[in-house]
């Protein structure tokens, strides 16, 4: 799950969409060979467990015959209430002893049953208060889920070469498009349809991460409720679009009824992001965050920005994960990749990922 031969293909399969992006690599970076999004249809995939697999066979086979796709290698990713990351403290000890010791060790902090999982573990480095210790990163995903994601795949006539996890993908996209120093403390929150993974990293080194069960939809359950409309209208109001008059409200009034609640499930976007920061303070040093990127399709929401930012008191900004990346404007209309470029953060981070990565 960890690591970065030959490119891969990203495919991030999320609850309302799937995001495909393949890179190839040059002496001057990084083009954009493939991108294409396809939606998905409500609760076809919830809390990262696929329900409706045909759906999302279907959305794979539109994106491989719509971009002509040669290239069927790919790396995609999980996250959701069954994948555990965290971050342990361990005895000093060899990778090789780490291998054999690692099923016992992850029984005190796994609340699966260890022989449902698939385990992984990565040595950050030394504790810096007890050299006697090391500090890693144990991530466990359950089998079944890891197997369900693998035949939608190949059903699709793709072939997975690595399963990786939403917040290390993003970490991945982030290093190629920002520039940091390695004290640096930043956070990375990819706000999702239904899910917030949230990445703290000092350097480029992943020091805590949190999935939370929130993300768009919220928008959009909220203003379907509270205006009565169908899901359709609620989606576009949430975005600013016109609803094509099918309300009975006068237009002069909804503006301001979606904007209140907007404002309210961005608040409450807000605090779990700030108990992130605070369930991550608990654990560390006095390390001072310097910043926060937003990334996700529901990152643009507006106003989002500024709500985390005074909620948090620490400066925020929307990334882009193409920053980086050249993009031929004769191949791939620029203008609409940029304004849907938070949505691809994590299939950009596994497109740079490599055949034989572990």
């Amino acid at each position: 799950m960890f690591g970065r031969s030959k490119n891969l293909v990203g495919l991030d399969i999320g609850s309302s969409s799937v995001k495909l992006v393949e890179l190839k690599s040059g002496k001057n970076g990084y083009e954009l060979v493939h991108f294409r999004m396809a939606p998905l249809p409500p609760e076809a995939i919830v809390d990262g467990a696929i329900m409706n697999s045909s759906a999302v066979v279907d959305a794979l086979v539109d994106i491989i015959t719509s971009e002509k796709l040669k290239t069927k290698q790919v790396a995609t990713s999980v996250s959701g209430n069954s994948v555990i990351v965290k971050k342990i403290k361990l005895p000093q000890m060899t990778p090789e002893e780490l291998e054999e010791s690692i099923q016992w060790e992850a029984e005190q902090y796994i609340p699966f049953d260890i022989g449902d999982v698939n385990l992984d573990v990565h040595i950050l480095g030394l504790d810096e208060h007890n050299v006697d210790q090391m500090e890693v990163i144990l991530v466990a995903a359950k089998k079944d889920m890891i197997n369900d994601y693998m035949a939608v795949i190949m059903e699709a006539g793709l072939s997975p070469q690595v399963m990786d996890v939403d917040v290390f993908a993003l970490g991945n996209a982030f290093e190629m498009s920002y520039a940091l120093d390695e004290s640096s403390v930043t956070v990375l929150a990819n706000i999702g349809a239904n899910v917030i993974n949230v990445n703290v990293m000092k350097g480029f080194q992943s020091t805590f991460t949190r999935d939370i069960s929130i993300g768009g939809n919220q928008y959009t359950e909220e203003i379907q409720k509270q205006l009565s409309v169908s899901f359709e209208q609620a989606e576009a109001l949430k975005i600013g679009g016109d609803p094509e008059g099918d309300l009975e409200s006068s237009s002069t009034v909804i503006p301001q009824e979606v904007g209140t609640i907007i404002r309210s499930v961005s608040e409450s976007i807000a605090t779990e992001v700030q108990r992130s920061l605070d369930f991550y303070a608990a654990g560390s040093s006095d390390d001072k965050i310097a910043k926060i990127y937003l990334m996700g399709g529901s990152s643009k929401i507006i106003g989002l920005a500024s709500v985390v930012e005074n909620k948090t008191g620490i400066s925020t900004e929307i990334a882009n994960p193409f920053k980086e990346v050249f993009i031929d404007e004769k191949k791939f209309n620029v203008a609409h990749i940029q304004d849907v470029a938070p949505s691809a953060a994590v299939a950009v981070g596994l497109a740079l990922r490599k055949m034989g990565d572990k």
